[in-house]
């Protein structure tokens, strides 16, 4: 049995008619950019996310950067935020001209430390950016505690957490804005790069919406410095018919991690924070020997990936953050052992046990062999 890590291929072969009518609606509209579909797809999303608005950018990284700027952050100030995310998190706050102070993660869920976040704030600290890893929201209360007490903005990187929620409520809603990526591979993912901002805030809104379009306020009026980071219409129009999908994607995700932790034995399996509904963009499993494990699924033609290998304060274009090895101790420890398994829509329950038991019997000659020696 070949299982791949990931497969996009089944959830299109579910949603082609309805993908192919709008993209050819599109196409046939002549307007390309910035037109009725991303405006529709904006206030849909807004909508299930029951905030005010939502501004579709480019990317996830943009909006980051974006959000960053528009609250006024830039040259001189702190964000603080994790190690233990896609390097898209760090790069952008960069970009605004803020400099990413790193934070440990809490080991039992992979996100961000509430009491390490609290300990890192200095005068400079502007904002706290928790990331909602792998589908599973950060201590939201805690974090939104400390950022009242110490009046610091909050924004949350949702990129991997579409329909994630905290205590019943949506993530992206507890700050002053949530940001998002529709990369491919991404609960709701675009068929290329796309992302957005979530916000109540009129004032954030029309700033986002300039900064997104060089700074424009009307054609060929620059207000100040903006950037090129515009949702296109096709992405758009195709967000839209698997947003209407989410929800029940989301459902068949947490299924299937069901099944994982009910089959699984020998291996850390994800622990879910209480009152966290956890949407599973990757089942995050966990053992001390788990590059032998990786090696082992790989002759039986089984997919993983690491979510992540090494820590982005120990990565070579980041060392001059100043970082040393052993600083983030949990995020350190979590890199070595984690692996993250198949999980997509279109995966079997029986592919899923499959995995299970192929790792259950590693797991088992692994505890004999060890008995023996």
């Amino acid at each position: 049995m070949t299982i791949p890590f990931n497969d996009l291929n089944p959830l299109h072969k579910q949603l082609s008619w309805e993908i192919d009518t709008a993209v050819q609606r599109v196409l046939k509209s002549g307007w390309y950019i910035l037109g009725p579909e991303v405006e529709a797809f904006e206030n849909a999303f807004a909508a299930y996310h029951g905030v005010k608005y939502a501004v579709g950018v480019a990317n996830g990284t943009d909006a980051i950067e974006l959000a960053l700027r528009a609250a006024g952050i830039g040259v001189g100030d702190e964000v603080i935020t994790v190690s233990h995310t896609a390097v898209a998190t760090i790069c952008a706050v960069e970009r605004a001209g803020a400099k990413p102070i790193l934070v440990d993660i809490d080991p039992r869920t992979y996100t961000m430390s509430a009491a390490a976040a609290e300990a890192a704030i200095t005068p400079r600290t502007r904002a706290v950016l928790p990331v909602h890893l792998y589908g599973q929201p950060a201590d939201l209360d805690a974090i939104r505690a400390l950022c009242e007490r110490h009046h610091l903005l909050l924004i949350e990187d949702c990129a991997q957490a579409h329909g994630a929620r905290h205590q019943g409520r949506l993530v992206g809603t507890f700050g002053a804005m949530g940001t998002f990526s529709f990369y491919p591979t991404k609960n709701l993912g675009a068929y290329g790069d796309g992302g957005a901002v979530i916000t109540n805030d009129p004032a954030l809104v029309e700033k986002l919406r300039r900064l997104r379009n060089y700074g424009q306020s009307k054609r060929y009026h620059h207000d100040e410095r903006g950037i090129n980071s515009r949702l296109d219409e096709l992405q758009a129009a195709i967000l839209s018919v698997k947003l209407s999908h989410l929800d029940e994607c989301n459902f068949t995700r947490r299924r299937l991690a069901g099944v994982y932790d009910a089959h699984l034995r020998g291996v850390l399996t994800p622990e879910v924070r209480e009152g966290a509904h956890h949407v599973y963009h990757l089942y995050v499993a966990r053992h001390f020997h788990r590059d032998a494990l990786m090696e082992f699924l790989k002759t039986k033609e089984i997919g993983t990936l690491i979510h992540y290998p090494v820590p982005n304060h120990l990565q070579k274009g980041y060392l001059d953050l100043g970082y040393a090895p052993g600083s983030l101790p949990h995020t350190e420890a979590a890199a070595k052992e984690i692996v993250s398994l198949p999980l997509y829509i279109g995966l079997s329950e029986d592919q899923v046990k499959e995995v299970a038991r192929t790792i259950n019997t590693w797991s088992q000659a692994l505890g004999e062999s060890r008995a023996e020696s």
